[in-house]
């Protein structure tokens, strides 16, 4: 199979570190989100990270300018039609990812594969929303998408070969380190640091150690980049809660339990960097 078009459901961080590569790998690119603001808001941070890169001189400013060149922003689905990979990256919520994959499904041509990007969900169970799940895999890319090289690939019991090895060529043929996961609640990665950061936010919450310490200890101790609390500031808190609600529906695992915590900061849009407040503060320069 050859692709040439990339089409991509959603605009936040993920979905914006998909356009990015896909079109830095020289495929053409038409990304979609829910208004106006929110797709130039997401366009324009595409272009930042671009530009970013050139300043590392890890490209060059014509590089930047052929990849925004390939990157075509719509709310028009109807330019989704001759798409030869559908990466869908909305929110963590079963109904929302499965009505998208439903509306796109009608409008995508027949041999289309569709990449549903989650972190947790049902590959089988988001399938049965489409007339094509044997076209449609999971592909969990990490945070942040330019720099990491993992995406973690979700057969599910319907996956056919051929779309596996297909999307296995794409994830190489923008520069990632693929593995094949199963399709079970948090896959690979998320199976080991969902419970490992409900924990952190659970000793947060007990009153056992500071933010400041929890997340010193992970990066000095552990040798992580990052802390778990900073980490889900800058991912998105509720990206967290709707997994750990997802995998706790489906384990019944109490480790997978979400936090009082993590549900009040959700309650009150305590989203992390984007809003402004997290486990962290962030003053609007």
């Amino acid at each position: 199979m050859e692709v040439k078009k990339v089409g991509i459901v959603g605009l936040g961080v993920q979905g914006q570190g998909i356009a990015e590569v896909s079109a830095r790998a020289g495929y053409n690119v038409v990304v979609t989100t829910r208004s106006r603001e929110s797709l130039n808001r997401g366009l324009e941070l595409i272009r930042s990270s671009i530009a970013n890169g050139v300043k590392r001189n890890k490209l060059t400013q014509d590089d930047m300018d052929i990849s925004m060149t390939r990157i075509k922003g719509t709310l028009s689905i109807e330019d989704f039609e001759d798409c030869d990979i559908l990466v869908e990256v909305v929110r963590e919520i079963m109904e929302e990812k499965k009505e998208v994959l439903k509306r796109y499904d009608q409008v995508c041509k027949p041999e289309t594969i569709i990449n549903t990007g989650t972190s947790t969900l049902s590959i089988v169970d988001l399938a049965t929303a489409t007339n094509r799940p044997d076209k449609v895999i999971g592909t969990h890319y990490f945070w942040p998408v330019p720099k990491m090289k993992l995406v973690e690939i979700v057969v599910s019991i319907v996956t056919s070969q051929e779309t596996f090895k297909n999307t296995w060529a794409f994830c190489e043929s923008i520069g990632k380190s693929p593995v094949r996961a199963p399709d079970s609640p948090g896959f690979i990665a998320n199976r080991m640091f969902v419970a490992y950061s409900l924990e952190a936010m659970r000793m947060l919450e007990q009153g056992i150690a500071t933010r400041e310490d929890i997340d010193k200890a992970a990066e000095l101790g552990l040798n992580h980049p990052m802390g778990p609390l900073r980490l889900h500031d800058f991912a998105g808190i509720e990206s967290t809660y709707y997994a750990a609600v997802a995998m706790y529906e489906e384990t019944k695992d109490p480790k997978f339990a979400p936090p009082i915590l993590l549900k009040k900061m959700v309650a009150a849009n305590h989203l992390g960097r984007k809003t402004g407040k997290g486990f962290y503060d962030y003053p609007k320069k």
